[in-house]
This record gives C-alpha cells, structure tokens and sequence, in this order.
C-alpha cells in the first residue's frame, strides 16, 4: 500500500518469506522490535494461518536476537488491534518488549496496568 510507513519501509533486520521484524521507532525498553507480515493488513485478525506461523518464527529468533545483545530478563508481546485498542499504524504489528529487572517498581499485572478498573 502505497501510504502505509510499514509497507514503504521494510529494513527488516530478519525476516522470512512474509513477515519481517525491526527495531521500534519510539522503544518502550532497549531493544524493543517489532514484528509485521510483508503483506498489507489492518490488524492481527486479518492475517493468514501461514502469516501467523512465520510472525510466530520471528518472534523466536527476534528473542534470541534480543536475549544475546541485551540480556533482558523477561518479555512482553503484544498488538493492538483498532484505533480503540491503541492501534495508530494500520499495518498488522506485533510488538515485542524486553523487559528488565527494575525497569518498573512493581512488574505485577504486566499490561493490565494501562487501565483502570
């Protein structure tokens, strides 16, 4: 798509046949990546079978990426899905954030913290 940064922007640090993974823009944490299929989707529920398993694969050698350069002591994955969710990139995206011992003071509840009850 030719207004989509993610499809106009694919320097993938790893990729296989139809998703490629990069270093975030604005990271949450050292070294935080992000995951997408090569192919134009709005969001995580419009991606193929096929899509989802190369996506998964990343995911794995990303970590292995991330845990051999920076060593962090725990993850986050996750992706937004709509503009209500969070989503300001319509390119399907996963993110995956390396977590670190102290890097918040109370870890417990992981993403849940971002809303109230």
């Amino acid at each position: 798509m030719k207004d989509c940064y993610y499809c106009q922007n694919q320097n993938f640090i790893i990729e296989n046949e139809l998703a490629g993974a990069f270093y975030d823009q604005t990271p949450i944490s050292k070294g935080h990546m992000l995951i997408i299929p090569k192919r134009h989707t709005p969001d995580y529920f419009q991606l193929t079978m096929e899509e989802k398993k190369n996506i998964d694969e990343l995911i794995m050698k990303s970590k292995a990426l991330l845990d051999e350069q920076y060593s962090p002591t725990g993850y986050n994955i996750g992706t937004n899905c709509g503009t209500d969710a969070g989503q300001s990139t319509m390119h399907s995206h996963i993110h995956l954030i390396p977590r670190y011992k102290g890097d918040t003071p109370n870890p417990k509840g992981g993403i849940r913290k971002i809303l109230s009850s």
